[in-house]
């Protein structure tokens, strides 16, 4: 039975095929981490990885014990892997970063001083990023966008990196959505929350492991779980075009009915296919757009209500198999 005390900081890192990274990363902690003069573990979660990530953070425990690992059965995704992380972090303060060093480690001790002035939650807020204008621009749209429609107050260019309390952290791990959206329901949490500014570096080494298809599913994630705009929007969208289709038959009606002129033609010098088909063709992409942001709710009501695991461990290194958070028994809450 393990009677040692929490450490007083516990940082939470996913890593997905983070074999270039993890000699930086590693060196990187050790002397960030042993400059703050406080206890800590450092927990980190192979998400599937398919090169020799898991090898690695197995070696990087076996040297120094207070690297903790968790290794999935496979890829369950980067939001999946940091709520896993939060799971088993016992520290007084809890810490979410990535592997690809674009958040430092030093900048840990500035918001754990912070948070000693009273706050509950400091986040990191990017004051300038390193990726191509493409996909800077995409970002600034999405954050603008979720502000804007959520119901909650989601800061704007913040992403995982911050350093909680372990009482929101005990919030987090009461919330049981499959989709999460973790810096959203960190939001959410409420509590006291303040950002810093932090330069954004570039990554270390190896390859972005967000290509544009996770980022268009995490900008979903964010924007289906907080807002129920795209529902609203839906519906607007269909009562306006009923509205249109309602007027356009009754003109219609009173053109023939009535026989006058219009842009020079007669009721009865046009045959109206043309029309018609685009009204079918208008209508018919309204319904489909709408069955589209229907069915985008729809999905994660079904993947919630079939209570699968959110994730599996295969293995666990420096963690007691009482931290392994159990399965759901079958309609039962979630752990």
């Amino acid at each position: 039975m393990n009677t040692l005390p929490p450490p007083e900081l516990s940082l939470v890192i996913p890593c997905y095929n983070e074999g270039e990274m993890l000699p930086l990363l590693r060196d990187r902690l050790v002397t960030s981490l042993g400059a703050m003069g406080v206890t800590w573990e450092v927990i980190l979660i192979n998400d599937g990885s398919r090169d020799n990530t898991f090898a690695q953070l197995a070696a990087m425990h076996a040297a120094e014990p207070r690297f903790k690992v968790l290794s999935f059965s496979r890829n369950f995704g980067h939001q999946t892997a940091v709520f896993a992380g939060l799971f088993h972090a016992t520290g007084n303060f809890v810490a979410v970063m990535d592997a690809d060093l674009q958040d430092p480690p030093e900048f840990v001790a500035t918001c754990i001083e912070k948070l000693k002035t009273g706050y509950d939650v400091v986040y990191a807020v990017r004051r300038q990023r390193k990726e191509n204008i493409f996909k800077r621009t995409c970002y600034a749209a999405f954050y603008r966008l979720l502000k804007s429609i959520a119901e909650v107050e989601i800061p704007l260019d913040s992403g995982d990196f911050c350093v909680m309390r372990q009482c929101v952290v005990t919030v987090l791990r009461g919330m049981p959505e499959r989709d999460v959206f973790v810096r959203g329901l960190r939001a959410w949490s409420g509590f006291r929350q303040i950002g810093i500014e932090y330069e954004r570096a570039a990554r270390a080494a190896g390859e972005t492991k967000y290509p544009f298809r996770k980022l268009v599913k995490l900008a979903m994630d964010g924007v289906f779980a907080f807002s129920p705009l795209p529902l609203r929007v839906a519906t607007y969208v269909g009562f306006g075009s009923l509205l249109l289709s309602v007027g356009a038959a009754v003109f219609v009606i009173l053109w023939k009915t009535l026989g006058f002129r219009l842009f020079g033609h007669y009721p009865s010098e046009v045959p109206g296919w043309t029309s018609m088909i685009c009204l079918i063709l208008f209508l018919s992409g309204m319904q489909f757009l709408i069955l589209g942001v229907m069915g985008e709710f729809i999905s994660r009501i079904y993947n919630e209500v079939k209570q699968r695991p959110r994730w599996i461990i295969q293995t666990a290194l420096g963690l007691t198999a009482n931290q392994v958070p159990p399965l759901p028994p079958a309609g039962g809450p979630l752990p």
